[in-house]
């Protein structure tokens, strides 16, 4: 297993999670909030976002199996709805600002989910996990190096989100609300030619293509 694969594995995962999309949310529903609240929902949101990932990623086989669903078709599936996800990023604005309700908390939903893990997500965990096992024949490791790894990189792209939630304030600043809907549209270009990719694999695989 290469250092390229790993940090390439990582820029996916945290791409993934629409990290500029997330963030303009997060700006818009938490516009006055105080600093302070503000980043302990930024904590609760990415513990949230890692678990949910890490969850995903280790039941996708057994989910596959009792569902009788064969990974082709779920890839295709997956995909699709991915393709859709980033399509809605690269042409939608960013959203108008939202007050957060005094007796509720949005770190779990919406902000994590269906914000940050929304049925794009969902569906690319659920077949990262369920196809570990041939990633690491062909990587030439073993399964649970490769599980160990995984969770890993998950891990470290919730902790990237989690940190740009955290100093949002900052961020904001630094980029407006122009360089954010730029780099939410780049990201949603980005999650469009990841969905035609996991779409790709599932169709090689029904037509058995090497």
């Amino acid at each position: 297993m290469s250092i390229s694969y790993i940090i390439g594995l990582v820029v996916k995962l945290f791409l993934l999670l629409t990290p500029f999309f997330v963030l303009s949310v997060f700006v818009a529903t938490c516009d006055d909030m105080e600093s302070g609240e503000r980043k302990k929902l930024a904590l609760r949101t990415g513990v949230a976002v890692i678990i949910a990932c890490v969850v995903l990623y280790l039941f996708g086989k057994v989910i596959f199996e009792g569902l009788g669903i064969s990974l082709n078709a779920f890839q295709v599936g997956a995909g699709l709805v991915l393709m859709l996800n980033g399509i809605d990023m690269v042409r939608s604005s960013l959203p108008k600002n939202r007050q957060l309700p005094e007796d509720g908390d949005l770190s779990v939903v919406p902000l994590a989910i269906p914000t940050t893990v929304g049925p794009g997500t969902i569906g690319t965990m659920l077949v990262m996990g369920a196809s570990a096992a041939a990633r690491a024949k062909e990587l030439g490791t073993a399964w649970v190096m490769m599980l160990a790894v995984e969770i890993l990189m998950i891990v470290l792209a919730g902790i990237g989100v989690t940190a740009m939630l955290f100093f949002s304030e900052s961020l904001n600043r630094l980029l407006k609300d122009k360089g954010v809907r730029i780099l939410s549209k780049l990201t949603g270009m980005y999650i469009v030619a990841l969905a035609a990719q996991i779409i790709f694999d599932g169709v090689r695989g029904f037509l058995h293509i090497s």
